[in-house]
């Protein structure tokens, strides 16, 4: 890490064990037992986003709270033991827990099942002075946080997604906060309904006048976005994403590997095209495997797949073929995935 211009990628928020049950016939209903074919378990929330940006070599520092329980000492052994995340900024609350997730995955999506406490410790506490960093990756909402103002003021590139408002009131005042962001990366229904726009393209346009660069993700219709710093604007169409052929186990997390991707392509300097191609890439090759965090690619994933499968199939290998400059020589090491039972 640069002394001068800190981690590539500084992140604060909620952290989650997550738990993921895949292989449903169909939805549970109450008063009936439904057997699973497969589970998986791992650190979620705020985790999909640090592991999927240091999975990349990148410089990952992340700022949250851990419980003193079983599932907050889980996840900190994976976190920086494993996965080589500095948490340096986080801390250890004594008597509280862990937040848990049960993640329920069926059809292309999963359902989320939560039990935890407000954290102890707020995102203004662990980051009252935020460190250099290249970039930022967060997740904002309704409550506004100080730390932001002055790490985009120190120069620090931010990065924002937004959570599903379960009030549905989908709230303007939220994108008051957008005047500090670079990127803004949310998916289509949070974009139409903070926005009030009737489609992704509308609500595209909206956005794009309040940051630099404004990214709408569509799922398995793929992503479009606009970048007003260099006028390029690129599409990853329903036609892409079906080329891929993927095989959805579970959908946790995908998102989050899409914006880690983006902004370690952004931090590559490539085109907005192949920014969107390489994010959509990695969120499709993410929902292959078992919970959101231990299920980002990386490089090695990244390079597996090219040497598979993108480079031997003439369409993927036209549209991916960037990557041949730009996987680096050395991957790096498998990555670690979850323990799962077959699904």
């Amino acid at each position: 890490m640069d002394e001068e211009t800190g981690a590539d990628v500084l992140l604060t928020g909620l952290l989650f064990y997550d738990l993921v049950l895949t292989g449903l016939g169909k939805p549970p209903t109450p008063g009936e037992e439904i057997w699973t074919r497969g589970m998986g378990c791992g650190p979620g929330g705020i985790a999909n986003l640090a592991v999927a940006a240091a999975r990349y070599g990148l410089d990952t520092s992340l700022a949250t709270v851990f419980g003193d329980d079983y599932y907050g000492t889980h996840c900190r052994e994976i976190l920086a033991g494993q996965e080589g995340i500095d948490l340096s900024l986080s801390r250890t609350a004594a008597g509280w827990d862990t937040p848990v997730t049960v993640s329920i995955a069926h059809d292309h999506d999963r359902a989320l099942v939560t039990h935890g406490r407000e954290p102890v410790h707020t995102q203004d506490e662990l980051l009252h002075d935020p460190p250099p960093a290249r970039t930022a990756l967060v997740h904002i909402g309704a409550e506004h946080q100080e730390w932001l103002g002055k790490a985009a003021a120190a120069g620090t590139l931010i990065f924002a997604d937004i959570g599903w408002d379960p009030t549905e009131q989908w709230s303007g005042e939220v994108l008051d906060q957008l005047s500090l962001c670079h990127a803004f990366l949310p998916n289509d229904t949070e974009a139409m309904g903070y926005t009030g726009a009737d489609s992704p393209a509308a609500a595209l346009a909206r956005l794009a006048e309040l940051t630099p660069v404004a990214v709408i993700t569509r799922g398995r219709a793929g992503a479009v976005a606009v970048d007003q710093t260099t006028g390029e604007h690129a599409e990853v169409s329903a036609h892409d994403m079906a080329a891929l052929d993927i095989d959805v186990v579970d959908a946790t997390g995908a998102g989050d590997v899409f914006g880690a991707s983006f902004v370690a392509a952004t931090l590559g300097g490539w085109p907005l095209a192949d920014r969107l191609r390489f994010s959509c890439l990695a969120a499709g090759l993410s929902v292959q495997r078992h919970t959101g965090a231990l299920a980002a690619p990386g490089w090695y994933g990244i390079d597996q797949w090219w040497r598979t499968t993108g480079s031997n199939d003439p369409g993927l290998s036209r549209t991916y073929g960037f990557l041949t400059d730009r996987i680096p020589a050395d991957p790096g090491p498998a990555p670690h995935h979850p323990p799962v039972t077959p699904r």
